[in-house]
């Protein structure tokens, strides 16, 4: 966390390897446009697609996008993963399930250690770490993030807090327990010994991140580290379509592409950063 009044932004993008259809677009957002960072599905269906264009992209910091939720697994063990090996869907459900279950636990320790280990098999290097739908503000999911990651190497993972206020949105009660949640989230990374940011924006406007939208925010983006994520792609494939009803990804590259929207960040002091510069 950053205490400076100085304002700084990473600009990224979830789920590289989901689709090539993803893969495209952030390998475009990164070429045309401002986005310097993505998360990686390393059991994603589009996994090689998305390392073969990151090899080409030297410059695209990458992280671990990891897995515990609506997605495939790399070891596709029955106790938290359905025959077909793919995480379910019910996050209430699963939440109980992680908590309370040992053998769960076990499961999932296995299961993330196989992941950050797919990610090492790559050869890139681990710029950072989060997990889908932002799982790892689950109290175990968290700790087992940063447990295995340490051993990775790992030195940055993704608070998901966003105020309201920045968005031109009216605090709710979701919001009061959205904050609790990520101060148990920061206390584990700073005993970790990780950074991590102030502030997050993409969770209310997950699949909306239109260049209408992301050029109102930029002028107020508060002080300190900022990360601004996305979910680009040219099109969505029938499982994203099911996944991810009603999303406008192809409006979320063009949002990163936009010359207009790099075109606000100085003349209000705003600057890019990445997660190894924090």
């Amino acid at each position: 966390m950053n205490t400076s009044t100085q304002r700084r932004v990473i600009f990224s993008a979830d789920d590289f390897g989901m689709s090539v259809e993803v893969n495209e677009a952030i390998e475009e957002a990164h070429r045309k446009g401002l986005l310097s960072t993505a998360s990686l599905m390393v059991a994603a269906p589009a996994f090689e697609d998305a390392l073969r264009r990151a090899q080409r992209m030297p410059d695209l910091r990458l992280g671990l996008h990891l897995v515990v939720i609506e997605g495939d697994s790399c070891l596709h063990l029955p106790i938290i993963t359905d025959e077909k090996g793919w995480f379910g869907r019910n996050q209430v459900g699963l939440g109980f399930q992680y908590f309370f279950s040992p053998a769960t636990r076990s499961a999932l320790k296995k299961e993330i250690h196989a992941q950050f280990q797919q990610f090492a098999r790559t050869g890139l290097r681990l710029d950072h770490a989060n997990a889908h739908k932002h799982m790892h503000l689950h109290p175990t999911i968290g700790h087992l993030l940063l447990q295995t990651g340490k051993i990775y190497g790992l030195k940055a993972v993704r608070t998901p807090m966003e105020p309201a206020g920045p968005l031109g949105e009216t605090p709710h009660l979701g919001d009061r327990a959205l904050e609790q949640w990520t101060r148990v989230l920061r206390w584990q990374i700073w005993k970790a010994g990780m950074k991590t940011n102030d502030s997050c924006f993409g969770l209310r406007w997950s699949g909306h991140m239109t260049p209408e939208r992301i050029q109102r925010l930029i002028p107020q983006l508060p002080a300190g580290v900022s990360e601004v994520y996305f979910h680009p792609a040219k099109s969505q494939n029938a499982q994203m379509a099911a996944l991810m009803p009603g999303y406008q990804p192809e409006q979320e590259l063009a949002a990163l592409t936009d010359p207009a929207t790099r075109a606000l960040l100085a003349p209000h002091n705003i600057q890019l950063t990445t997660w190894d510069a924090l």
